[in-house]
């Protein structure tokens, strides 16, 4: 008789599986629960601490006001020029605030800093959660070598599936067609092993978050 294939063998293997089934050894595993370690801090701390360690600066800001004023000494001590924001809500802030920016995508090739909004701020791991339904489109994300997002303590959740809830909710009628999480400025070690920063986007970051709770 003509010995099987390896494949044939496989097979023969599988479908003796199928016909005599085995009971489940492990019946008894609770799927429920989270696989994460519980959270020491709030929300807030836990995500402040996390975006320092993945590289990025926190900034706390009591009202919008003080987001001006910080706003404005880091501008002013870091010499940071041609800042672009293109979103409503944040560029009557900077107007306010007598911060100079750009918001025409004419000027937009020559930016170096890029000011936006987030969907969500995910504290597990100090991600930033963004999308394309924000007024700030896609580019400026990933453009800019310095990328400055300001956002609200009430946007901060414990974990990933709490944000996606969270996005399902925001944008039930009109759900973005990209959904993008930040973790940290961009960096790659592909070539050598030798740490790049903004190698595929910014390669500063800083939140600004305003107590809102």
């Amino acid at each position: 008789m003509k010995e099987s294939t390896s494949k044939e063998k496989v097979l023969k293997k599988v479908r003796n599986a199928l016909i005599n089934k085995l009971e489940n050894p492990f019946k008894n595993i609770e799927f429920s629960s989270s696989v994460f370690y519980p959270q020491k801090e709030g929300p807030e701390v836990e995500f402040a601490t996390k975006l320092v360690e993945s590289g990025g600066t926190f900034i706390y800001c009591s009202n919008e006001n003080d987001v001006g004023n910080q706003l404005s000494t880091l501008i002013e001590n870091e010499s940071l020029t041609n800042v672009f924001c293109a979103d409503n809500n944040l560029s009557g802030l900077l107007n306010n605030s007598n911060i100079i920016f750009s918001s025409d995508y004419k000027d937009f090739n020559s930016i170096n800093v890029g000011i936006t909004p987030c969907d969500f701020l995910i504290s597990r791991f100090g991600s930033i959660m963004v999308s394309s339904g924000l007024g700030s489109g896609r580019r400026l994300f990933v453009y800019p070598e310095i990328h400055i997002v300001i956002a609200k303590a009430s946007q901060v959740v414990p974990e990933l599936k709490d944000a996606i809830i969270g996005m399902k909710k925001k944008y039930s009628n009109n759900f973005p067609s990209q959904i993008t999480t930040i973790t940290g400025p961009s960096r790659t070690a592909d070539i050598e092993k030798t740490l790049v920063m903004g190698a595929h986007g910014p390669k500063s970051l800083y939140v600004f978050m305003i107590d809102d709770m």
